[in-house]
């Protein structure tokens, strides 16, 4: 017996736990520490460990969820209208922030669940030495922990996130009632191919003979690729009336109204438009009778309803000296938007100042990102999370500098931090200057910045009520 399993052999406790958590991310490497070194192409080791365990999604109905960016945001919308209707729902996402358990969630009236701790190590004390004996990866331990999860609290209906890719991709067990792939973009490429029909074929293998799919963006280099699919996979299947629709291509239902409703989202980030799009057209394919104010409120208020975080999260408070806002958006695709977005705040005076605390992991298109960083009154931090993937405070300063050089720009003023911990206190003093009307502080460039930032800022507010 190993270490790992003999934590399980012990009584429970909260430090017992905590160990055990620690010890299930390190002996089942997951991506969101290694990166492609966890990633296990195919679904046979999913498909036994499922069968094992008697096919828990089958129980309840699903929506499964593709696409490079936004599918965070699209699963969560789903889920509050879904809970607004009166169901029960599952919402499995990833990757977690500060809890393991934000993975796997309950959204209902009475409002969000996570599996308890014990739950967790009850599950591990039973199905943990099969997961080392199949060499599950630790996605999909997390995967069939979930689908069992909403099978024994009774969910109506689940919205499961993919992890990576979507063919291959573990959460690819199920069938579900609809399919939604958000968009296509260049990410994971040394996994899912190195140009986007490749990776949209990839995306595609969600798509399943009967089931409808909503794609929220078209692109001509993409579109035939999931009309192929769909027709290939629709062949034989009698009397099928599963539809193929590009949320951007169609009015759906209450999109007339979509300032309003876009103006009224506590999801506050300006791709949340096209995630908006996106969603209404799968709540019109999926049929759901709710009244228009009921829809328009579920949507608005997401994130209060299923505790969804770090998109364009305001950190701070009324009355703080300092705007923070904490976004996980990690790649060229997503961040052009927030940085575009923080542009268009410093060039309209809605901020005097901007402060940024910016880190990557070295498997992403750092250069492509920071030839997107705002310009102006901007500072910057240049700083490095914990992990083997976090790319050097010291390479991403060295790249921007040589990519400035290149388009024959100047720097914007910037500093280096070995750790989070001391950038966000340096971020923080240099925002926090006295004489600056209205300065903000973003923290992004990697879900592992923020979700350090993140402990740190809890004690940063505590110690500072009022001012900076």
């Amino acid at each position: 017996m190993n270490d790992f399993f003999s934590f399980t052999k012990n009584e429970f406790s909260e430090n017992a736990y905590n160990e055990m958590i620690t010890a299930l991310m390190g002996r089942f490497k997951s991506f969101q520490s290694v990166g492609s070194q966890a990633y296990k192409p195919g679904l046979e080791r999913m498909e036994f460990i499922d069968s094992l365990t008697g096919h828990p999604h089958k129980k309840y109905k699903c929506v499964h969820v593709a696409g490079t960016n936004g599918k965070g945001s699209v699963s969560n919308m789903l889920a509050s209208v879904l809970a607004a209707t009166g169901k029960r729902v599952g919402l499995y996402t990833s990757p977690h922030i500060l809890d393991f358990r934000e993975r796997m969630r309950i959204v209902s009236e009475e409002g969000v669940e996570l599996i308890e701790r014990e739950e967790v190590w009850d599950w591990v004390r039973q199905w943990g030495e099969t997961c080392e004996h199949l060499d599950l990866s630790f996605f999909e331990i997390t995967t069939a922990m979930t689908f069992d999860f909403f099978a024994r609290r009774n969910v109506d209906i689940a919205v499961i996130e993919t992890g990576l890719g979507g063919r291959a991709d573990s959460t690819n067990v199920i069938t579900p009632v609809l399919s939604v792939i958000t968009n296509i973009g260049l990410d994971h490429c040394d996994i899912l191919g190195h140009t986007l029909p490749e990776i949209a074929f990839e995306k595609a293998g969600i798509i399943k003979p009967g089931v409808s799919v909503v794609v929220g963006e078209s692109n001509e280099s993409t579109d035939g690729i999931f009309e192929k699919k769909f027709r290939y996979s629709n062949m034989s299947v009698s009397g099928n009336v599963a539809k193929l629709v590009f949320a951007d291509k169609i009015a759906p239902r209450l999109w007339d109204d979509w300032r309003e409703i876009f103006a009224g989202m506590d999801l506050k980030g300006s791709y949340q438009k096209k995630n908006l799009r996106t969603v209404l057209a799968a709540v019109d394919m999926l049929g759901l009778e709710t009244d228009d104010k009921c829809l328009e409120s579920a949507i608005m208020h997401t994130a209060a309803r299923t505790g969804f975080r770090g998109r364009w999260e305001l950190l701070s408070r009324d009355g703080d000296a300092v705007k923070i806002i904490g976004d996980i958006g990690h790649n060229e695709h997503g961040l052009k938007y927030n940085f575009a977005q923080l542009q268009s705040m410093l060039d309209n005076g809605e901020i005097s100042s901007l402060t940024m605390l910016y880190g990557s992991v070295s498997d992403k298109d750092v250069d492509a990102v920071l030839r997107l960083l705002p310009r102006g009154r901007v500072h910057i931090v240049f700083t490095s999370a914990k992990g083997t993937r976090a790319l050097p405070a010291e390479d991403i300063a060295g790249k921007y500098c040589a990519d400035c050089a290149a388009a024959g720009l100047e720097p914007v003023g910037y500093e280096l931090s070995g750790t989070v911990i001391e950038g966000l206190d340096k971020a923080l003093k240099y925002a926090g200057q006295a004489g600056d009307p209205k300065p903000m502080l973003y923290i992004g460039g990697s879900t592992y910045v923020l979700a350090e930032a993140l402990e740190c800022l809890k004690q940063y507010l505590a110690d500072n009520k009022e001012t900076v």
